[in-house]
């Protein structure tokens, strides 16, 4: 990706440390470059209609996510359809998807890749006909913990650490009916994914075959977790015991279950449910990535 572009970012100000001027950050990095950078600041009001507006207005070559997940998500939604791709600029507390990608969290090594990557295709699932996972989404015992997380006033690994023993201390067995296009499933598990991807933010491995551009998603289902395993899952790059889930590929899957449970997307808690359908979004954007990945 060479010559004289534009490049969009979308900053969202409210991702990770609060006081990282990104704008700042970006414009020297492009300051002698043959590159343009124009940002924009993502409000709480602002809506994916209206980031297509001012997508369609700026025109142009690549269109950056500044912030986490949850930012990362809402920009993929803006250039859905459209041949610009996504680049991602890793701002927020965790930043799964970038990790997923080897996009660093160092500012100047995601935005060479941002400048000088190659754009590839990339899934995503479209989850009870409204809501795009690009990343992760589960029920059960990791939603329950982002809620709880959210709600709390403390951050860091003090805050992570309260809120895992709060999660742990109330986490129960879902009961859950699962219909495939091939079988039909009913168990008990302390969660259920949908994973396009292979990790979580932390480092996590919870879907080790795990791809983004393979036309297909993973249902993992974690049936037994011990405390010290959850601890070591949630702060290690490690993976889950095979011993202690379930996992097969799927493109299109329904999911219920006996009562409602916590349920996230990408990061962002979505509240109970006890329904999922969920059906792949095949190619559903392009995004940057390291030339060598």
């Amino acid at each position: 990706m060479n010559g004289s572009r534009k490049f969009l970012f979308i900053i969202n100000a409210r991702s990770g440390p609060g006081n990282v001027s990104w704008e700042e950050i970006i414009n020297k990095y492009f300051k002698g470059k043959p590159g343009i950078a124009v940002c924009i600041n993502l409000e709480k009001s602002t809506t994916i209609d209206t980031l297509k507006q001012q997508i369609l207005q700026e025109k142009p070559h690549a269109v950056i996510a500044v912030g986490g997940d949850g930012t990362v998500s809402l920009v993929a939604q803006s250039v859905t359809g459209t041949k610009i791709p996504l680049g991602i600029l890793p701002a927020g507390s965790a930043n799964g998807m970038a990790k997923e990608l080897n996009i660093p969290a160092d500012a100047g090594a995601a935005l060479e890749i941002i400048e000088n990557g190659i754009a590839g295709a990339c899934d995503a699932i479209l989850i009870n006909q409204k809501l795009v996972c690009l990343h992760l989404a589960d029920i059960g015992i990791n939603a329950q913990f982002i809620k709880y997380f959210s709600e709390g006033k403390l951050r860091g690994w003090l805050g992570y650490a309260k809120v895992f023993l709060k999660t742990i201390w109330r986490s129960q067995k879902i009961n859950i009916t699962i219909d495939t296009e091939e079988k039909k499933i009913s168990t008990k598990a302390y969660m259920v994914v949908l994973a396009n991807a292979s990790k979580y933010g932390t480092g996590a491995v919870i879907n080790p075959e795990g791809r983004t551009d393979d036309g297909k998603f993973e249902v993992v289902l974690v049936y037994s977790l011990s405390f010290v395993e959850v601890l070591k899952t949630l702060f290690k790059p490690k993976s889950i015991d095979p011993k202690k889930i379930e996992s097969f590929h799927s493109r299109k899957i329904s999911i219920r279950s006996r009562k409602k449970v916590h349920f996230q997307v990408d990061g962002e808690y979505i509240g109970k449910t006890d329904i999922l359908n969920a059906a792949v979004l095949a190619d559903y954007i392009q995004v940057i990535r390291p030339v060598q990945d």
